[in-house]
């Protein structure tokens, strides 16, 4: 993945482009990603949303193939790869490198509900197993 982060507006076609791969629908024209983005609220020109993919493709985020009179678009990056990348910049801008702050802050939200919470226990538990396997 590009050492890049996303933009705002990127991050929005990006969960376009993953979510039609999750459809079966990838990769998308132009047209339709520009739709899609209309339908989440972000109206914008048919140009702004050509150089915006271009721009991806140049920090190789998507991949671009030719058909007939236009181009279609998938995500080249994956949707864990740039949340790991995000959770790691806001990790270090926000609490200082301190996972356990991270985690105290997600675990005080008011809206987290005890499934999730189980859930995360199990997941941590897992992650201590692998540490303790690699030493």
């Amino acid at each position: 993945m590009s050492r890049l982060f996303p933009t705002e507006l990127e991050l929005m076609i990006l969960n376009v482009l993953w979510q039609a791969a999750g459809d079966g629908e990838s990769p998308m024209p132009v047209r339709e990603v520009r739709q899609k983005l209309a339908e989440a609220g972000r109206e914008l020109a048919h140009t702004s949303v050509i150089t915006t993919l271009n721009v991806m493709l140049d920090k190789k985020f998507v991949v671009r193939t030719a058909r007939k009179n236009s181009y279609l678009f998938r995500a080249k990056v994956t949707r864990e790869a740039v949340g790991k990348k995000e959770v790691g910049k806001l990790l270090d801008r926000v609490f200082a490198g301190s996972a356990e702050s991270l985690m105290q802050a997600l675990l005080s939200a008011d809206d987290i509900d005890p499934e999730s919470i189980a859930e995360m226990k199990r997941m941590i538990a897992e992650a201590s197993k692998k540490q303790g396997k690699r030493k």
